[in-house]
């Protein structure tokens, strides 16, 4: 959430911020919530006062002796007026929060300005995609086969979108997985971390994803007597909201937590989109990362965790590229987003395969995380960061693919050999 004293005091700046994106913000309702909010708060204000004035002079009449009866009244019909007058500033600020709660971040000065995918801008490449001398097949045609992957059996028992893997494929499914996450804690120094895969509306807000996004959530609904959960659409969720609620001794700064959990979306925007193969599932797999650092140190720290990223994809020794987003493609809690794209053969194209994210103090203040600066010995708003490390399913299509051979096997990567028991080709 942007800080709701700075986009009342300056609607109009930061409405020019945020058409950069895309977004239109309503200045016309947010001042005339904010002048009614005013108004009530100031009435609310006085009518306490008084009430507290008119309270201590009943006492003072009682002393005296006086008929106090006519003062009781008084008071009663104040406090009417000011629980009225309570209520209905609840609600204004309830309207407010609202509003708030469906504005973007702002980017930072060195995004770029665009309106779509097309303004982004390639910051560096790795890797140059190989030249094969056959004719190159897409994952599914490798992975099917040989019944490694099963597309009809997975829609036989959850419908569209789904992947059963059987054999070599499910165990290389595994490797990656083990693999990202042994980099991560034994070179890049994260906390490996095992989260729930259903939480609750709160954590989705804190960061970011309620209400906004609600369509694009599996909801589970628990009955009246319960509260409902919500299937987790990234471990970024319950990464980040361990600090809610908190507030953090500077020595615990920065906090690297990864975590590898399946991953549940709708893709209630993605009708028609990648409906061939494991680009674009209900369920997935991912290996997160996400950082918890201080407010100075947050864009080094973006540079960092996005080459975390890079190394899985190097090691693997898959060609890639890196890309700035525009402010029209950023992510709805981003202040500044580096997209990885692996290079996919068959579709002769770079496609996405993480996303790593500086959030700024944007998720932290909808969590109310907090650090005490030693400095000040106040609590101040961390800053946070996220990035896929990587996602599972689409590394997996990237071998397959980058790794096959004229025979329609497929080659498996030197650095997950050990994580196969030595097996060095799928086929």
């Amino acid at each position: 959430m942007l800080d709701p004293k700075l986009v009342r005091s300056q609607p109009q700046l930061i409405a020019e911020r945020l058409a950069q994106r895309g977004f239109t913000l309503d200045v016309s309702t947010l001042e005339s919530l904010e002048s009614r909010r005013k108004t009530v708060q100031t009435r609310t204000e006085t009518l306490q006062a008084e009430r507290n004035s008119r309270s201590k002079t009943i006492g003072q009449a009682k002393a005296r002796g006086e008929d106090i009866q006519p003062l009781l009244a008084d008071v009663d019909r104040m406090g009417d007026e000011l629980n009225a007058a309570k209520q209905e500033l609840d609600a204004i600020q309830s309207e407010l929060d609202a509003l708030l709660l469906t504005i973007p971040n702002l980017p930072d000065e060195s995004v770029p300005i665009g309106v779509s995918e097309e303004q982004n801008v390639e910051i560096r490449s790795w890797g140059t995609p190989r030249t094969f001398d056959f004719e190159v097949k897409d994952h599914v045609a490798l992975g099917e086969q040989y019944g490694y992957l099963d597309f009809e059996t997975a829609a036989k028992l959850s419908g569209a979108r789904f992947a059963l893997m059987r054999g070599p494929i499910a165990r290389l499914h595994r490797a990656l997985a083990q693999f990202m996450l042994d980099l991560h804690v034994n070179e890049h120094g994260y906390e490996e971390v095992y989260t729930p895969y259903l939480v609750q509306a709160e954590a989705l807000q804190g960061t970011g994803q309620l209400p906004k996004f609600e369509e694009d959530l599996f909801k589970v609904p628990r009955g009246e007597d319960q509260r409902d959960l919500y299937l987790i659409p990234t471990a970024e969720v319950s990464l980040t909201n361990i600090v809610s609620g908190e507030i953090l001794d500077a020595g615990k700064l920065p906090m690297r937590l990864t975590a590898h959990t399946p991953c549940f979306r709708s893709e209630a925007g993605s009708a028609g989109r990648d409906t061939r193969g494991m680009i674009r599932q209900h369920q997935f797999d991912k290996v997160e990362m996400v950082q918890i650092v201080r407010p100075d140190q947050s864009m080094q720290a973006l540079e960092e965790l996005t080459g975390h990223a890079e190394d899985i994809l190097q090691r693997l020794e898959l060609p890639y590229r890196t890309l700035a987003l525009c402010t029209g493609d950023m992510g709805f809690g981003a202040v500044k987003t580096y997209d990885l794209e692996v290079w996919v053969p068959s579709q002769g194209k770079y496609r996405e395969i993480s996303s790593c994210s500086n959030c700024g103090d944007f998720q932290a203040r909808r969590m109310q995380a907090r650090w005490r600066n030693p400095e000040t010995g106040k609590p101040e708003l961390v800053h946070t960061l996220n990035g896929s490390g990587l996602a599972v399913g689409r590394t997996l299509v990237a071998i397959l693919e980058n790794y096959q051979q004229a025979d329609g096997s497929v080659t498996v990567p030197p650095v997950l050999r050990g994580y196969m028991g030595g097996v060095g080709k799928i086929g």
